[in-house]
């Protein structure tokens, strides 16, 4: 158990120290002016840090110097008596009150990384430090170990998060917009009212090739067939009609999985940020609802989307979680490689095939192109024996799927993956999709006079991060009020070529 006794520095503060079991004290400031030791320690770190996290309380000086500085700052500390022991010996309100500030007493498995994911927003803090106060880490040194290893986990994560919105943060906002004002009427959303029990889930990695004749047996038995936008060409070739095709990307490219096809007549289900062009492929396009912000945020405020997992990255995982959604137990994975087996990309009959033969020439020949589409991105170091490339993404994307679903892919085994799932039926109340009866163009008004009016810490603002990390990407220059201005000018300039 720690415990302290209080010294008064030679500039009046009150410094604690821990009591050691022999009687000595360990003062964990300076005694001659903790104030000017907490600023000299500011001033190492760089101008763009704007979010750090102190491990230990102490006496509070270097967060409240931290805290003058504009910084976000959060304090993890172990031994709430211990805490409330400091609490207790001085005035710390000037942090306690500040609304920049987050003290995190004994905190649970998780909740470190889940503050900063929640917290932490790159475009708009810039850096994020962490300084322990090695006096009183040495401590718990496990403890603070831990609680680091939480932070730079999810400073990973964040970080991945950042680059994703730095490259698509315009293409998402733009698209999603776009997709309020000419959203569909309610009808086709019964879709969702459906409930499936068995249900084949069809990815287009090349070991589709091998499994087509199973997933035709499979169409017979009457299972619900769900495909990716990618492996929708493979399956209409091979005479097999999906029950939906699910595609998340906000790239214009999507629109290649689906030139040359009828698809009339199959429910597409569609991200709110996918291109608004796709719609027109279907004659039942369903937008639903992905981790955007602005997504969420539509959903709770207007026309509250069926929801689809998207964390996992890539499309496969979204048509898992639609299965989930309408109460599939069993299911059939097809052309779940993650993985280039025999040297290929796709299965055939994807777009590539057909992308670039129209571009083949005398110096570009169909099989160079498919090559260099190949290699495009570096292989990870391959197994003894391992018959499959790798890259460090597709190791990624069937990490997470495994991780949902609790079982292990074998990459270009050409055999189908067998899951099984507690039923989980989430059903979507479509009869009241639209929330607040008002039409697509007011909400978009409304939505535009709101990010006006948008502080930095509220739900407004928060639609509009991707956004602001598109614009921070492109001019690393702009930083605090002038990327807020520049972020919310960008965006109501957005809704007005709309509206």
């Amino acid at each position: 158990m720690i415990k302290y006794s209080f010294l008064t520095a030679k500039n009046g503060s009150i410094v604690p120290a821990l009591l050691q079991p022999c009687g000595n004290t360990k003062p964990l400031h300076s005694t001659i002016d903790p104030v000017r030791e907490a600023q000299k320690l500011l001033a190492t770190i760089p101008e763009d840090t704007g979010f750090i996290v102190f491990l230990g309380l102490g006496g509070g000086f270097a967060p409240l110097a931290a805290l003058d500085s504009g910084a976000r700052v959060a304090v993890i500390d172990f031994d709430k008596s211990a805490v409330n022991q400091l609490l207790a010996s001085k005035d710390y309100s000037q942090l306690v009150n500040n609304q920049n500030f987050t003290l995190l007493t004994d905190p649970a498995n998780g909740e470190i990384q889940n503050f900063i994911l929640n917290n932490y927003k790159p475009a708009i803090h810039g850096g994020i430090r962490i300084f322990p106060l090695r006096t009183r880490t040495d401590q718990d040194k496990e403890l603070f170990e831990a609680a680091a290893a939480e932070i730079q986990k999810a400073i990973e994560n964040t970080g991945g998060d950042y680059s994703v919105q730095a490259y698509f943060g315009k293409r998402w906002f733009c698209n999603i917009i776009r997709n309020i004002a000419n959203f569909p009427n309610n009808e086709a959303y019964n879709f969702f009212s459906k409930y499936i029990k068995d249900a084949a889930i069809v990815a287009a990695g090349p070991s589709l090739d091998t499994q087509i004749e199973e997933l035709a047996k499979h169409k017979t038995r009457g299972t619900f067939i769900i495909c990716s936008d990618t492996a929708i060409g493979v399956l209409l070739h091979n005479g097999i009609k999906p029950d939906a095709v699910v595609s998340i990307d906000c790239q214009h490219i999507s629109y290649f999985h689906f030139l040359g096809y009828n698809i009339s007549g199959i429910p597409l289900i569609l991200d709110i940020a996918s291109p608004p062009m796709l719609g027109l492929f279907s004659s039942a396009p369903l937008w639903v609802a992905s981790g955007h912000p602005l997504a969420r945020y539509l959903c709770a405020k207007w026309a509250a989307l069926p929801c689809l997992d998207t964390s996992g990255g890539n499309v496969t995982y979204a048509c898992l979680s639609l299965a989930e959604n309408l109460g599939a137990q069993n299911i059939t994975l097809f052309g779940a490689d993650f993985a280039y087996a025999q040297n290929r990309t796709y299965a055939k009959g994807t777009y590539v095939y057909p992308y670039f033969e129209k571009k083949q020439n005398r110096f570009a020949s169909l099989e160079a192109q498919l090559s260099a589409f190949l290699y495009r991105n570096p292989f990870l170091p391959a197994e003894p024996g391992q018959k499959y490339k790798e890259t460090a993404q597709l190791k990624f994307y069937r990490n997470k799927l495994e991780e949902k679903t609790g079982i292990t892919i074998m990459p270009g085994q050409g055999k189908p993956v067998q899951i099984l799932l507690s039923a989980n039926k989430k059903v979507q109340e479509t009869q009241n999709l639209i929330k607040q009866g008002c039409s697509p163009i007011e909400f978009l008004n409304n939505y535009r006079k709101d990010i006006t009016a948008a502080e930095t810490n509220s739900e407004v603002f928060t639609t509009l991060l991707p956004y602001a990390a598109f614009i921070k990407h492109r001019n690393p220059g702009l930083k605090g009020k002038d990327l807020i201005e520049e972020t919310k000018q960008c965006c109501i300039e957005e809704i007005d070529r709309v509206i």
